[in-house]
C-alpha cells in the first residue's frame, strides 16, 4: 500500500458530502513557462514517478508533494507538505498551501492501488479525502485538476460490451467491493465539481490493471503467485497497461489541456487462460459455488489478499476502449499486452516509441 501506510487506525466513518462552498480567492495569473503543480499521494508510484518527470521539465517552476510520507528520492524544485487527507482540517490546510504557492494544477493520485481490510480508513482516504481536495481546488480556483481512477469502476458484468467507452455506466457502484465503490463515489464527486466549476479543466484518467517491473499493486501480487484460480466455464478477455505508459498519460494530462474522462489501456487483449500460460502459472479450476466461500474464508483470515468479489473479474468482461485517449490526448502506449507481460516477467520486450514525448524521455524510459 503506497499512501498513508502509517495511518491505519480509522477515524469514525462519515458519509461523503458535496464540496462545500467557500469564499473564492482570485486565481493567480497563469504563466505556461512557470507552472506550479501540486500532487497528492506523492509517495505512491504514480505520484513519485510524475514528480521525477516534472523535476526534469523546465516548464514547471515548482512541484508540491502532498502526502503523510516524504518521497525518498532526491528532489530539487519539489517541496514536501505533510497533509493527512482524512483529517477534518485537510481542505483548509491544502487551500492555504496552494494559495500561498500559486498552484495552477492539482494532480489527485491519493487512492489505494490494492484492496485493504481497513475499509473504514480506506473510505476516509478516498471518499472524504477527495472531498477535501475538491474543496481546496474550488476555493483556490485551480486552473486544472487531474484525477486518477481505474477501469474497475465499470464493474465486471455479464451485460458489458466487448469494449467499454468512457460514457458507459459505472456499474462498480453496485459491486460488493468497497474498494471499487469508493472509487465510483470519488468519481461522482469529481463530476459534481466539474459541473460547478466550469472554468477549471478537469481530467480523469481511468487506468487498466497496471503491470511492470517496479510497481507493486493488486495485479502484480496476483500474477506473482505460482498458482492462479480459474472459474470453470469462464475465460474472460483481460487487458493491462504498462507502468511507464501510465506515467506518460499523466504527463500528457498535466502538460496539455484535455478535459474529460479517458481510459488509459495498453494495446490488445488476451483470454485469462492465455495470460496464465504465458506467465507459466498453474491454473486452479474451481466451480463457482465453491470458489466464492473459499475465497471469503481466505480473505477473512488474511491468508489471501484477493477479496471474494474480485472473482467476478475472472467471470465477466471489464475491458475498456482506449481510442478516446489516443485521439484526444495523443496517448500512444509503448507496450502492447504481450510486451507488458514480458517486461513484467523480466523478459526482453519489444517497445514502441511513444508519441507526444521527446526522444530523451523515450530513451530514459520515463522513470
Amino acid at each position: 500500500m503506497h499512501y498513508l501506510t502509517a495511518h491505519m487506525s480509522a477515524p469514525k466513518k462519515k458519509a461523503a458530502r458535496a464540496p462545500k462552498k467557500k469564499a473564492l480567492v482570485p486565481r493567480p495569473a497563469f504563466d505556461p513557462e512557470q507552472r506550479v503543480v501540486a500532487i497528492t499521494g506523492a509517495y505512491s508510484f504514480i505520484g513519485a514517478e510524475l514528480i521525477k518527470r516534472l523535476e526534469r521539465d523546465r516548464r514547471f517552476y515548482k512541484v508540491l508533494a502532498v502526502d503523510v510520507r516524504k518521497p525518498t528520492f532526491p528532489m530539487n524544485k519539489t517541496q514536501f507538505h505533510k497533509v493527512d487527507l482524512t483529517l477534518p482540517t485537510a481542505d483548509a490546510e491544502l487551500a492555504a498551501i496552494w494559495r500561498r504557492e500559486g498552484v495552477d494544477t492539482v494532480v489527485h493520485a491519493a487512492y489505494l492501488s490494492s484492496p485493504t481490510h481497513a475499509t473504514s480508513w480506506a473510505h476516509e482516504l478516498e471518499s472524504i479525502g477527495t472531498m477535501h481536495v475538491l474543496n481546496a481546488c474550488a476555493e483556490c480556483q485551480v486552473r486544472k485538476l487531474v484525477v486518477w481512477s481505474q477501469t474497475v469502476v465499470y464493474g465486471a458484468h455479464p451485460l458489458n460490451p466487448n469494449f467499454l467507452v468512457e460514457e458507459h455506466e459505472l456499474r462498480g457502484d453496485k459491486s460488493k467491493s468497497r474498494f471499487v465503490r469508493d472509487k465510483v463515489e470519488a468519481e461522482r464527486q469529481v463530476r459534481r465539481f466539474r459541473h460547478e466549476n466550469p472554468d477549471s479543466i478537469v481530467t480523469v484518467l481511468r487506468t487498466a490493471a497496471t503491470l511492470g517491473p517496479t510497481i507493486r499493486n493488486f495485479a502484480t501480487r496476483f500474477f506473482s503467485r505460482a498458482m492462479a484460480p480459474t472459474l470453470m466455464g469462464y475465460d474472460p478477455l483481460m487487458q493491462f497497461v504498462h507502468e511507464r505508459d501510465v506515467v506518460d498519460a499523466f504527463v500528457l494530462a498535466v502538460t496539455g489541456d484535455h478535459p474529460g474522462d479517458f481510459n488509459i489501456v495498453g494495446d490488445g487483449v488476451l483470454p485469462y487462460s492465455t495470460i496464465l500460460a504465458m506467465m507459466g502459472k498453474l491454473p486452479l479450476p474451481m466451480p463457482h459455488f465453491l470458489a466464492f466461500p473459499l475465497s471469503q474464508a481466505l480473505w477473512a483470515t488474511q491468508v489471501f489478499d484477493s477479496p471474494p468479489n474480485f472473482l467476478d473479474f475472472l467471470r465477466f468482461l471489464c475491458v475498456a476502449d482506449g481510442d478516446k485517449a489516443r485521439r484526444v490526448m495523443g496517448f500512444q502506449p509503448r507496450y502492447d499486452v504481450k510486451a507488458i507481460i514480458e517486461d513484467f516477467l523480466g523478459l526482453p520486450a519489444k517497445v514502441e516509441s511513444a508519441s507526444g514525448l521527446d526522444a530523451a524521455e523515450v530513451v530514459e524510459g520515463g522513470v
